[in-house]
Order: structure tokens, then C-alpha cells, then sequence
């Protein structure tokens, strides 16, 4: 007995041993980072600037893989089903982490469980805006405006579960009002109305309805994170204006595969968090207003439950189906 016992300890720090090297040498190979969406989308623009900084300093390629389709959830499924080594890794956010699983009857992942989160990258607000000709000049006002007039203003969202969608609907049923949603296939079309004053008003991204706002073709009413954005510093938060608890934020992260081993997870979000640190960083993510982030994992872990059960309860009560 005991020399089996002395064996299998042997064999176990001889197991562990190589594991640690195989750790320490990670990367020797290219390393694939699979995009929830299409090219050109910002995940996919997140996804190619973080392999083109992160990939010099690991010493291997980084490949940006897309793959669209069903929300995301294609991304996700492929990425929980590569082996937990280190060389398969996705940039996906809200909708992915937070939102699909509570709106597709089989995602075909688990969020919480399939996925070991390395980091959060960034953040950003939407916009409120409307179109100049309406009379208000604040969310008080604009709240008042619906109160008097139900069912009577429209606001657009480009999608079933989009961003957009959510945030309008978070709005809705914070501030008590009855609006009227029109659908649209993708943001320009929503932002041409607005602007044509077909819409009342919009929760549009950052990265394209701030332009408008400051070319004062949309009034910016507010934006939806919990805090003033350092972006637009002059346009107020909701929670600002009478709705404390009011707090919308996109964001972006990377993860792997559950069971990539942990000292794996810590260099990939050492070196990324350093990237994101840096002025070429801030001033590339501003520029499109957002911010960085760099968090450690297991504070992107807490995240990504905290925003799951948020979105649950809302799009249950919404009735958001995405099938």
C-alpha cells in the first residue's frame, strides 16, 4: 500500500509538473479569438486591435475568427466546445453573456458555466436623443411629455433584444410611460428617421449618435450608464434626472473555455490589461466613446452574473423572445 501511495503521489507531482511547464510555455502556437459577429461590427473592431497589441507581446499570431449568426450563440457554442488550453478565446459582451440566455429557449450554452472570463475590455453609454422639434429638453420633460400623450410618441430600435431595444424598455418601466416601439433591421435606418422627425426619440450607441448630437442634428438628452460619461462630460445621466437605479452600459470582454488552467487565464489578462492601460488605448476606445476596462477575472466573473440576473427578471416581464 504504501508503495502505491508513494507512486501515486509521484505520478501526480510528475502530472503537475508538466502542467506547469506546458503553463509557463504557453503560447507556442497561434491562438485563435473567435468574434461574436460579422466583420466590421465592434466586436469584431475590438477583437482585431486587441490581437494586433497583445499578440507581440505573447510571441504568437493571434486569429480573429468570425462567427455570426443566432444572436452570437454560434460564436459562443464553438468556443465552449474547444479544448480548455488557452488557444481558443472569444470577444463577446452583453447580449452573448447577459441577455441570449434568457431569450433563446436553447442558446446551447451555459454563461455562467461553459466559459472561464479572462477580462473585461470596455464599456459604453447610449444616447437618448430626439429630434430637435421636440419640446423637451431633459428626461424630466421628455417622461412629462409621455405622461400627457400615451402611446402617442415612438421611439426605434434596430432589433428584438438589442441594446436599443433594452435600454428603451428599462426606461419605460422605470419612468411609468407608454411609447411606441418601431423595429428596424439596424441603427442607420432608426437614425434617419429621428432625424427626419419620424421618431421621438432614440436609444442610439455612442459611436453613432454622438456625431449627430454634437452636428445638432438630434438633441442629446442624456446617457444610460450610472455616471457621466468622460466622453460627453456635458450630457447628464438618467440617474441624474430622477431615476437613480437607472444604469445601461455595453460592454465587451474575452473569455475561454471553462477548465483553461488558471495560470493561463492570469497571463492572457496581464498582458491585456497592460494594453488597455496605455494612452494608444484609452485614446483609440475613446475616440469611439468608450472606455477601458482591464478588469481581473474573477471581477469580470462577478460582472457577467450581476449583469445576467439584472436582465433576466426585465426580459422575462417584456415578454423578449428572440425565437
Amino acid at each position: 500500500m504504501r508503495r502505491s501511495f508513494v507512486l501515486i503521489a509521484l505520478c501526480t507531482s510528475v502530472a503537475a509538473t508538466e502542467s506547469a511547464a506546458t503553463d509557463l510555455q504557453y503560447p507556442n502556437r497561434p491562438i485563435n479569438l473567435i468574434v461574436t459577429g460579422i466583420a466590421g461590427g465592434p466586436p469584431d473592431m475590438v477583437a482585431r486591435w486587441i490581437a494586433a497589441k497583445v499578440a507581440p507581446a505573447l510571441g504568437q499570431p493571434i486569429v480573429v475568427v468570425n462567427r455570426g449568426g443566432a444572436g452570437g450563440n454560434l460564436a459562443m457554442q464553438a468556443t465552449a466546445a474547444s479544448a480548455p488550453d488557452g488557444y481558443t478565446l472569444v470577444v463577446a459582451g452583453q447580449g452573448p453573456f447577459a441577455l441570449n440566455p434568457h431569450m433563446y429557449a436553447q442558446p446551447g450554452y451555459d454563461a455562467l458555466k461553459d466559459f472561464a472570463p479572462v477580462t473585461q475590455v470596455e464599456r459604453g453609454s447610449l444616447i437618448l436623443g430626439t429630434h430637435p422639434d421636440v419640446p423637451v429638453n431633459s428626461v424630466g420633460e421628455l417622461v412629462q411629455l409621455a405622461k400627457a400623450k400615451p402611446g402617442q410618441l415612438s421611439y426605434g430600435s434596430p432589433g428584438t433584444g438589442t441594446p436599443p431595444h433594452l435600454a428603451s424598455e428599462l426606461f419605460s418601466r422605470m419612468a411609468q410611460i407608454e411609447v411606441l416601439r418601431v423595429p428596424y433591421p439596424g441603427p442607420p435606418p432608426a437614425m434617419i428617421d429621428l432625424m427626419a422627425g419620424r421618431l421621438t426619440y432614440t436609444f442610439g450607441d455612442i459611436r453613432f449618435q454622438l456625431p449627430q448630437v454634437r452636428a445638432g442634428m438630434i438633441k442629446g438628452l442624456a446617457i444610460t450608464s450610472a455616471k457621466r460619461s468622460p466622453v460627453v462630460p456635458d450630457i447628464p445621466a438618467i440617474a441624474e434626472s430622477g431615476f437613480p437605479d437607472f444604469d445601461y452600459s455595453g460592454w465587451l470582454g474575452i473569455a475561454a473555455p471553462a477548465g483553461t488552467p488558471a495560470a493561463i487565464v492570469s497571463k492572457l489578462q496581464s498582458e491585456i490589461a497592460r494594453i488597455l492601460r496605455t494612452n494608444e488605448a484609452r485614446t483609440y476606445f475613446g475616440e469611439q466613446g468608450r472606455e477601458t476596462v482591464g478588469s481581473r477575472p474573477e471581477e469580470f466573473a462577478a460582472y457577467i452574473r450581476a449583469e445576467f440576473e439584472k436582465w433576466g427578471p426585465i426580459i422575462r416581464a417584456a415578454g423578449i423572445r428572440a425565437e
